[in-house]
């Protein structure tokens, strides 16, 4: 049997404002075509389908083309929910649906209930918050551990009447994991971590949460995301894991590429050597993060950047040997308001206003007063 394991997909999410569903409808396109030519029996989204809980109308329907397309390619899919998604929403219509060969598990009281293609089990761990099912399972303690635990005794109990080959989904921080910046926390105490260990027993593990692929062991695997959604996830290789379950089980997982409709990057520098320098020329078509380290802040710096790198989506100001852009806290007791405003741009620009943008602000300020006398 060939699962394909992909997950965080946050459909309906943007990126600095700008709108990622074009790069995942690209995705769709790419997951459909591999489910095609790599003869995938199973399609398996370990949670996070949304990137929120009540997602766009856009993103709903991106979600239902998606499955539509899987239910036509005549491939099952099985999905659980994320921290992101609102498990009740997503799952609305689990039963109904279940006829059409699309497995929505986003309930923690049927975690032990596995979907079964052929001989193989798969069951749907969805983000299990410890608050909410720590009354129902009589949890000891509040802890993603405890949740997680007791969600795999009940798989291993169900699996000992079966004893078919399983596969698992979970979305979780499993201990050693590398996390981005664009992860929501799910700490609990101070303790979002479960132990591989945790998932020991079962023939392949399919994770979700974390958005870079990762390997935790073997047969335990993150996806990750299948694009970019920071910039800390530069140069990271987006895609699914095939996953080959064999008559003994696991036999093995290779990486499945997915497009890149556009990288992200991130630059340092002098901006008179970022716009120059012929090095920089692979960084034009980039969605970008620029740090300048100018001794004094240039003026138009947005504007200027964005003739040659266009896609540039976040700017900020680090002068090489200076503290960058931190707070500025100048003695304002008594003075006038004018004279703070023009100190502030002084700070943190490294250079006085000209005439122009001290009368600019002159006006500013005395309108300010104005409309405060009004109210």
């Amino acid at each position: 049997m060939r699962v394909l394991h992909t997950s965080d997909w946050h459909l309906g999410r943007s990126f600095h404002r700008e709108s990622l569903l074009p790069a995942q409808a690209t995705f769709v396109d790419h997951l459909v075509e591999t489910v095609r030519s790599e003869r995938v029996d199973v399609v398996v989204v370990s949670g996070d389908v949304y990137d929120r809980a009540l997602p766009s109308v856009d993103a709903v329907e991106l979600c239902n083309q998606a499955l539509r397309r899987l239910v036509d390619a005549r491939v099952r899919t099985v999905l659980i929910s994320g921290n992101h998604d609102s498990a009740r929403r997503l799952g609305f219509g689990a039963d109904l649906i279940d006829a059409a060969g699309v497995h929505l598990r986003t309930d923690p009281a049927r975690v032990g209930e596995p979907v079964t293609v052929g001989d193989v089990a798969f069951y749907g761990i969805p983000y299990l918050e410890p608050e909410l099912v720590r009354g129902p399972w009589e949890l000891p303690e509040r802890t993603h551990t405890a949740a997680v635990g007791h969600a795999m005794s009940l798989v291993r109990a169900d699996l000992a009447r079966r004893g078919p080959r399983s596969v698992v989904l979970a979305h979780a921080f499993v201990t050693g994991g590398r996390a981005s910046d664009s992860e929501r926390d799910i700490s609990v105490g101070g303790v979002a971590h479960v132990p591989l260990s945790a998932f020991d027993g079962v023939d392949y593990v399919a994770l979700g949460h974390l958005h870079g692929r990762q390997r935790m062991s073997e047969t335990v695997r993150y996806s990750g995301s299948p694009i970019a959604y920071s910039f800390s996830e530069a140069g990271q290789v987006k895609g699914s894991w095939l996953v080959e379950i064999g008559p003994g089980g696991y036999e093995g997982a290779e990486f499945v590429e997915a497009p890149v409709p556009r990288p992200v990057g991130r630059l340092r520098g002098r901006i008179d050597d970022l716009l120059s320098s012929p090095g920089h020329a692979r960084y034009e078509d980039h969605w970008l993060q620029v740090v300048l380290t100018d001794p004094i802040r240039p003026r138009g710096a947005m504007e200027r950047l964005r003739s040659r790198f266009p896609h540039t989506l976040a700017l900020s100001f680090e002068p090489e040997g200076g503290a960058g852009d931190t707070a500025v806290r100048p003695r304002i007791a008594g003075r006038p308001e004018i004279e703070v405003v023009l100190d502030f741009v002084r700070e943190v620009r490294g250079e006085a206003a000209d005439p122009d943008e001290t009368l600019l602000l002159r006006r500013a300020v005395e309108d300010s007063r104005a409309r405060e006398a009004m109210a």
